[in-house]
């Protein structure tokens, strides 16, 4: 048998090289100063197949249309085997191999490996690095969510203050005059067609320049016996490829990923947030205002990049020890803290509406479908925990009937009268009379009638804030006048959409005086407590 696998493996080197190739691959030579800190190459590169990998199961699902695009991408988070696992794997993926990419040209630049020969390896892998950024920068468009579209439109508008190139950039973009289905289609050719092959290329031409002339010794090694790449620095490298992977996984699990509602163009009061790594630009564009705009948004960001390329022709001296490389380490610590400084200064100046989502669009929204009183009633259900002894579908418990069995509701009286007195209704029933106001057990009522297997992730689903809201909408009769989802009176306006015509502070001084800001308004003066009031907004700006 061993005989015969021998001859296979003779036949398949012989035709293809592929046997004398891996082993020339894993046999190389490397410095006997080579150890961890010169993992990060093989984990980025590793990072790269899985958002490839990634990317392409999501693509399978994915319609690259705006508004088909946010709604493809709820199938997937929702409806799809694994769909929100995926997301979550090419969403945190992108941010960590930021930082691994980052992290691997810092341990060049300390180490000064950059140094001759090595000057065009060092200007590819500033190259990658962009191109991973532009990974991000593309990418963002693709969920077609609030924030995806407002971030953009601060992107290209950047773009097109570039000297000279700037209206070609943003014509290039697609985004001149506004952000729509000629951007996505660039966003997304640039970010699935044209960076995948481009960066594959500059791996392949990084790797062969990188085993071209080998791995860069400590100074005063070059004389000491090397060491075979296989197997120490092979276990090393798959060691951190395992830890980064199964941070990856955690993230992916554990960390939710946020989607907001579908693109609003209308919505000006949007706050738009980069993700975590443009902060810092984010908050130097505000160091500089008027014809100084153009210094933060594309000059010193264009020296930097132009500062990074040169940095082997800047410093031509003799490597010596990392130990003896203080300006490097000042360098690095220096520009460590800037970066440090401005993205703080961008996060605690987040408007608080923008620092969270309160809605997981993400997550099955069928609760937005329900009026107030229904809502409210879920309220009602969570507040006397009926699921110690129902069933709701596949959660519950079976001691009593499950309440989304069509056959089991009756009207609404009837339920009602079944609330106050079980046994009465049902002789021998085991359950306790349930000790809440009429109105409320008409809205514990009406959520029940409306209860079915398909809505049932309502009770799950909804969000606190939203069902606290519900019910001081409910309790102090707001619907006695307004609708909302095309439930109630039409003597006030309807309330759906509240969020695109008024402002929060708009609508908390109306509730203080009506007549004030509406003259002729017969609506009442309301004063709530501060936890109500917040409910109560929050329930109001998230009405579709």
């Amino acid at each position: 048998m061993r005989a015969h696998w021998n001859r296979i493996n003779d036949w398949l080197d012989h035709r293809t090289g592929v046997h004398t190739a891996v082993r020339k691959f894993l046999y190389e030579d490397i410095p006997a100063s080579s150890g961890w800190h010169q993992v990060f190459g093989s984990v980025a590169l590793f990072l790269f197949l899985v958002q490839s990998f990634s990317g392409a199961l999501l693509a399978f699902n994915y319609a690259p249309t705006p508004g088909d695009a946010y709604n493809s991408l709820r199938y997937i988070l929702t409806e799809l085997t694994g769909g929100r696992l995926m997301r979550g794997l090419h969403h945190w993926g992108a941010s960590l191999m930021i930082t691994v990419v980052v992290l691997h040209m810092i341990q060049v630049f300390l180490f000064g490996a950059y140094k001759k020969p090595r000057e065009a390896t060092w200007m590819v892998g500033v190259v990658l690095l962009l191109l991973t950024l532009a990974y991000g920068l593309t990418g963002y468009l693709l969920p077609w969510d609030n924030r995806a579209y407002w971030g953009t439109v601060v992107a290209t508008n950047i773009a097109s203050q570039a000297p000279l190139l700037g209206p070609y950039l943003s014509r290039l973009l697609g985004g001149q005059g506004s952000i729509g289905v000629v951007t996505f289609a660039r966003f997304f050719g640039l970010h699935v067609l044209l960076l995948p092959p481009a960066t594959a290329f500059l791996i392949a031409v990084h790797v062969y320049l990188v085993r071209k002339h080998g791995v860069a010794p400590a100074p005063g090694d070059e004389l000491v016996p090397k060491k075979k790449f296989y197997p120490e620095q092979v276990f090393k490298d798959t060691m951190a490829i395992f830890a980064a992977f199964a941070i990856l996984f955690v993230m992916a699990v554990a960390a939710r990923v946020p989607l907001e509602q579908l693109a609003d163009p209308t919505d000006t009061s949007y706050v738009p947030r980069p993700e975590w790594y443009f902060l810092f630009l984010f908050q130097l564009l505000k160091l500089f205002t008027g014809p100084l705009e153009v210094v933060g948004s594309v000059v010193l960001p264009g020296l930097a990049v132009l500062a990074l390329i040169l940095v082997p022709f800047i410093d031509r001296g003799q490597m010596v020890r990392v130990t003896r490389r203080t300006f490097a380490f000042s360098f690095v610590a220096l520009a460590a803290i800037g970066w440090t400084g401005l993205t703080a200064a961008a996060v605690i100046t987040t408007p608080k509406e923008a620092s969270q989502v309160a809605v997981d669009y993400s997550a099955p929204t069928d609760w937005m479908e329900l009026s107030s009183e229904e809502l409210a009633g879920v309220g009602h259900f969570r507040q006397e925990n009926c699921v110690s002894c129902h069933a709701v579908g596949d959660t519950g418990s079976k001691i009593g009937p499950d309440l989304t069995r069509t056959t089991i509701h009756r009207n609404a009286a009837w339920m009602i009268q079944h609330f106050k007195s079980p046994a009465g209704i049902r002789p021998g029933s085991a359950m306790p009379p349930i000790q809440l106001s009429d109105l409320q057990l008409n809205s514990l009522a009406a959520f029940l009638l409306k209860l079915n297997p398909q809505n049932a992730t309502a009770l799950s689903d909804a969000p606190d804030f939203a069902v606290q809201g519900a019910l001081v909408y409910q309790a102090h009769g707001c619907n006695a006048c307004h609708k909302v989802n095309g439930v109630g009176v039409d003597v006030g306006p309807p309330l759906n959409g509240l969020a695109q015509r008024r402002s929060r502070s708009w609508v908390e001084d109306h509730f203080a005086d009506p007549s004030k800001l509406s003259p002729g308004s017969i609506m009442p003066p309301f004063k709530f407590s501060k936890r109500d009031l917040d409910n109560l907004m929050a329930y109001l700006f998230v009405l579709p």
